[in-house]
């Protein structure tokens, strides 16, 4: 009996692949550089699959290829691979390059997220002064308590699949996050309706939860 059971999550979807085209999707260790134009023969020999839409087959392809692990193959002298891993030709120079920007991009920012999520060392404490007696004075208001700083929210990049309709999230606008909440989504544009009332259409790349 054909099985109705739909993928949804991404991570589920790049375990099929590794399952069903296990010399062509690698789940651990090197992988490699795939067909230019994979997608398409993908989405074809799936045609009559129920368990993944091509527009699920996109978002984890797209996972795997930009995935460091992935990066790190397309390399001089590498061939790329089809479905069945059958040789398809050597990288071209330009498309190593631009492999190793993406790369290098990647990591520079989640050496920066890193950076900005690990604890600051905590400023220096003046040391007490030790109280003298006194003779007695006039009673003086006390000094009001010092106002505590505002905690500093750690937020998380959100991915596509991680989002849903009327869900509460923050969107990068300028410097500072602006909340809201998910009014649609439609493919990879999130429609969400900040707090202040207006509705802006963003990717989820903009999204921090």
């Amino acid at each position: 009996m054909e099985s109705t059971e739909k993928l949804t999550d991404t991570n589920a979807i790049l375990a099929y692949l590794y399952e069903t085209f296990p010399l062509c999707f690698i789940a651990e260790g090197e992988t490699k550089p795939l067909k230019i134009g994979l997608f398409q023969d993908l989405a074809e020999r799936l045609a009559d699959d129920s368990k993944v839409s091509k527009t699920q087959l996109r978002v984890a392809l797209r996972r795997y290829t930009s995935s460091w692990r992935y990066l790190k193959c397309v390399k001089a002298g590498a061939q790329r691979v089809n479905l069945d891993g059958e040789p398809c030709g050597e990288l071209e120079q330009e498309h190593i390059d631009h492999a190793q920007a993406m790369l290098k991009e990647s990591q520079d920012k989640a050496k920066a997220k890193r950076a900005a999520l690990a604890p600051k060392p905590a400023a220096k404490k003046a040391p007490k002064k030790v109280a003298v007696p006194q003779r007695a004075k006039t009673e003086r208001p006390a000094k009001p308590a010092p106002i505590a700083a505002a905690p500093v929210v750690n937020y998380v990049q959100a991915q596509l699949t991680d989002l849903t309709k009327k869900q509460r999230v923050n969107v990068k606008l300028g410097m500072t996050p602006v909340a809201g909440v998910i009014t649609d989504i439609n493919k990879e544009d999130i429609h969400v309706q900040l707090d202040s009332g207006l509705t802006i259409k963003v990717r989820a790349e903009h999204i921090l939860l």
